[in-house]
């Protein structure tokens, strides 16, 4: 059984601050059902709503940044509510909110008290998780500390493959563990040819690395890299998943951002997808 394909609308950044309106068009036309916002380019939640039923896209998710929702609950979360959002999502933490470091169990409240405010607005909110969450305390990753602390009906997962890979874990059976939990599950592909890389500054986040090789890992489309993509679909779906959701944080050589996301789309319809 395919579950319906959304883009993860990251993966355009560029081209959706350059063509808001144009870029979704592009986004069906490649066969994408759905789409999860990084970002509103300053368009207001009635134009996207609008935008997105005119180009037959559902708006199935955004990610938000924890902080902006902290600041404003009420107002950052009722957007994506009007937008017709079922799902928000927290994107990434930084630094000094991250397992190990003193702000650790401030997140966890902060995510607790935000997820709370998603579920009485008629949304559940997520958790994309990148690698770091693979940090064990007390013998236990910090990813399903997380999701211990916080209940299933407040928070859900969005798995993403990639960077349980690169922590160490298999895609597939990381998505499987949550069955039940994980809605929305991303797939992400990628090639890693040495050890270590400045893997956040390929999204556009500079962490140091002095252990990096050149070169030695980068973004591939889905289907196009070292991902078992036919296992992780197969997980999906046996998770319960209601979408998959492409995403690649930066194209690979030689391509734009367009074609990569139109090649990753290509590879699963092949796969019957």
């Amino acid at each position: 059984m395919a579950l319906p394909v959304a883009l993860q609308l990251y993966t355009l950044r560029d081209e959706m601050q350059a063509d808001f309106e144009g870029t979704l068009k592009k986004v069906k036309e490649m066969g994408y059902a759905g789409v999860e916002f990084a970002g509103l380019f300053g368009k207001t939640a009635a134009e996207i709503k609008a935008l997105c039923a005119e180009n037959g896209l559902e708006p199935i998710s955004a990610h938000v940044p924890l902080d902006d929702m902290v600041a404003d609950p009420e107002g950052v979360l009722g957007v994506y509510a009007e937008i017709g959002c079922k799902y928000v999502v927290v994107p990434y933490i930084t630094e000094e909110r991250r397992p190990g470091s003193d702000g650790w169990e401030k997140t966890i409240a902060d995510i607790r008290a935000v997820s709370q405010k998603a579920k009485e607005l008629g949304m559940i909110m997520l958790y994309h998780n990148h690698d770091f969450e693979f940090k064990k305390i007390d013998g236990k990753y910090a990813l399903d500390i997380l999701y211990d602390s916080i209940p299933a009906d407040l928070l859900q997962t969005e798995i993403d493959t990639c960077w349980v890979n690169v922590g160490g874990e298999d895609p597939a059976a990381y998505v499987k563990k949550y069955t039940g939990r994980a809605p929305v599950v991303h797939l992400k592909d990628f090639v890693m040819k040495g050890k270590g890389g400045k893997l956040y500054e390929l999204i556009g986040i500079d962490e140091e690395d002095d252990t990096a090789e050149e070169d030695s890992f980068s973004f591939a489309p889905v289907g196009n890299g070292c991902q078992d993509l036919p296992a992780i679909l197969e997980a999906s779906v046996a998770a319960g998943a209601a979408w998959v959701v492409v995403e690649q944080d930066r194209p690979a050589k030689g391509q734009t951002p367009l074609q990569s996301a139109e090649i990753g789309r290509e590879n699963l319809k092949k796969l019957g997808w």
